[in-house]
């Protein structure tokens, strides 16, 4: 048997494995400042208008659980905490500390300097246009597959 002809590139891969690649470069120079990742993502998020633990969860792209962890983990760490919500008493809305807020403007310079280095690979010219083409299959997502991904049922 003979696999089927590919009439075009496995985009999908490329974007995971460039994803994977830029993510881990993220990582690694956003420990340097004892940050993570979604850890400056919810900062940012947080400081730029009052938003609940549900509101940044779905900014940062993080579930429920995950959400908790890390805003318990930047709570600990005295970078947010958690206040009653002035229009919801059932929500809570992150808010960032000082010291959190001195963090994320690190993170974001670290942020900036490695997403630089990462669109230093392509011609000036071209920049503007890879990331417009990005941003546009980016949000095409939610017209083709919704905002969640599709799951198979369990025991399919």
């Amino acid at each position: 048997m003979s696999a089927p002809e590919r009439t075009q590139l496995d985009v999908s891969r490329l974007l995971n494995e460039a994803g994977h690649a830029l993510t881990n470069r993220l990582a690694a120079a956003l420990a340097e400042v004892d940050l993570t990742p979604r850890a400056q993502c919810v900062l940012i998020h947080a400081l730029e208008e009052d938003r609940t633990q549900i509101q940044l969860a779905a900014l940062a792209g993080l579930d429920k659980t995950t959400m908790v962890g890390t805003v318990d983990e930047l709570e600990k760490r005295g970078l947010a905490e958690r206040r009653a919500s002035a229009t919801d008493r059932r929500a809570r809305i992150i808010a960032v500390t000082e010291k959190g807020r001195l963090a994320a403007e690190e993170g974001q310079r670290i942020v900036d300097r490695v997403h630089g280095d990462a669109l230093a690979a392509f011609p000036a010219e071209s920049r503007a246009v890879f990331l417009d083409l990005l941003g546009a299959l980016a949000l095409s997502r939610d017209e083709v597959a919704g905002p969640h991904a599709v799951r198979r049922p369990r025991g399919a």
